[in-house]
């Protein structure tokens, strides 16, 4: 069953990428992203930093770092969680700017399972020197439902 969330989460992940599900804004956020490494509670990327996520002196927009850091967070708690879950506390803080096609690495890394509730921490680096961009700590609450359960109407 772990290994079948982890294998489910990194479908979703993948599709979302693709723009197959998700929002146009997830999509730009997250295009080019690539899954580097994977495992129960673990998950790192790659990206270099997308044209669609500058701001106007063509630096990675921090609302796109922070949308970034919500769904790479929110994919290793599901690999634990095995549920659907919902932010309940996000806090980011920003250490260095990244430029428009620059490379850089994600790692989102679950630190507390209590229960219903989970933390993840994730960082942002620079790749090449290591340089901290950001990061973001994550509390989240899974529910008593499963991706399957929910209705589509």
């Amino acid at each position: 069953m772990e290994d079948d969330s982890l294998q489910k989460v990194l479908i979703w992940l993948q599709d979302l990428v693709r723009g197959a599900v998700g929002y146009e804004l997830e999509n730009r956020i997250l295009q080019g992203l690539c899954i580097t490494q994977a495992r129960k509670g673990f998950i790192r990327c790659a990206l270099i930093v997308p044209t669609q996520a500058s701001d106007v002196d063509g630096n990675w927009h921090v609302g796109a770092i922070a949308t970034l850091i919500d769904v790479i967070g929110a994919a290793a708690i599901y690999s634990v969680a095995h549920r659907l879950i919902t932010s309940v506390d996000l806090s980011i803080s920003y250490y260095s700017t990244a430029k428009i096609q620059e490379h850089v690495e994600i790692d989102a890394n679950v630190m507390a399972n209590k229960g219903r509730l989970t933390q993840v921490m994730v960082e942002i680096r620079r790749i090449g020197n290591g340089e901290l961009i950001a990061s973001g700590k994550q509390w989240m609450a899974s529910n008593k439902l499963t991706a399957f359960q929910v209705s589509k109407l």
